[in-house]
């Protein structure tokens, strides 16, 4: 009996040094592990840091339609470099084509009315020439000179609506081929198809978030860099910078300023960094540079150092 009480002391003994081991365990935090890669090194020795993205130059073009409608091609793939007024995609034109047949077809019948009242219109100007060069008034009466002169001048205003109507019918045929060729959506300037965000079969509504097609000039590119508005006012014109990729923090790319875009507006670039605060709003500051060795692609992140005086930190 003795021994058994003695077991079941041991025993409870070992349950609470365990549980004693397994909360300090629990309570143990895991070092962190290192950095996949790391940090960018800031090469100034004042700084003010910023993020920013590269894109064209002359900045992307979001290709809208100009009205809604069926897609029934698209001209372009990813990558395509294309020239001002190239084609790029074709919205759906039967409605539109069945119109400007039906225009076109009524210019030949308004263009013959007009050559019939033309000659109605000499024709009783002959007449009545006729009829004024008789010497012997008993043989012409007042009233075969008016009814001549009266048909003479309706025949002219007849003529003048024909003409109208002609006119009338050329403008519509010419519309209906504006707004047929408004159809074949082109583009706007030189540069290359960064995405290509329909297909044919899909239904392309004017105004979307999303644009159809996203082209810019990519032979050239520049950084935009947001700073933040509380730091706004440590930003100075003509103030260089760096940028490093993100997860290639070894290599810097030189930014040589363009310009401040002086309106600061909300945050939209998002990093997705769990602190990000998505609220902020930024002044946005442009910056030139030369294509490194290294590829670069528009629409890539970077880390952003914009130097605040001239002294520059040792590397």
């Amino acid at each position: 009996m003795i021994l058994l009480k003695r077991a079941s002391l041991w025993i409870a003994l070992a349950g609470l040094l365990f549980t004693i081991s397994t909360l300090l365990a629990a309570g143990q935090k895991e070092p962190m592990p290192p950095p996949i890669e790391p940090p960018a090194i800031n090469p100034y020795a004042s700084t003010v840091a910023a993020s920013g993205i590269i894109e064209a130059e002359n900045e992307n073009v979001r290709i809208a339609p100009p009205a809604g409608g069926l897609i029934t091609k698209v001209h372009v793939v990813v990558g395509d470099r294309v020239e001002a007024g190239a084609p790029l995609l074709q919205l759906d034109a039967r409605e539109l084509r069945a119109q400007l047949g039906s225009r076109e077809a009524a210019i030949p019948p308004a263009q013959a009315r007009i050559a019939e009242q033309r000659y109605r219109v000499e024709d009783l100007e002959v007449q009545l020439k006729r009829l004024q060069a008789v010497q012997d008034r008993r043989a012409v009466s007042e009233d075969d000179l008016k009814r001549t002169w009266y048909a003479q001048e309706m025949a002219k205003r007849a003529l003048v609506r024909a003409v109208a109507d002609l006119e009338q019918a050329i403008a519509q045929r010419d519309e209906t081929t504006a707004l047929l060729e408004r159809l074949t959506v082109r583009a706007p300037r030189a540069g290359t198809v960064l995405q290509v965000n329909v297909r044919a079969g899909e239904y392309a509504l004017p105004g979307s978030a999303e644009p159809l097609i996203l082209m810019g000039e990519t032979q050239q590119l520049q950084v935009r860099a947001d700073v933040d508005e509380v730091n706004a006012p440590l930003v100075k014109a003509g103030s260089p910078g760096t940028a490093y990729l993100k997860g290639s923090t070894a290599q810097a790319i030189p930014l040589t300023f363009a310009r401040i875009e002086p309106y600061i507006v909300p945050k939209k670039s998002l990093t997705g960094d769990n602190t990000e605060r998505v609220d902020t709003r930024v002044l946005q500051v442009i910056y030139h540079f030369e294509r490194p060795a290294f590829p670069v692609y528009a629409g890539q992140q970077v880390d952003v150092f914009i130097q605040r005086d001239a002294t520059k930190a040792s590397p």
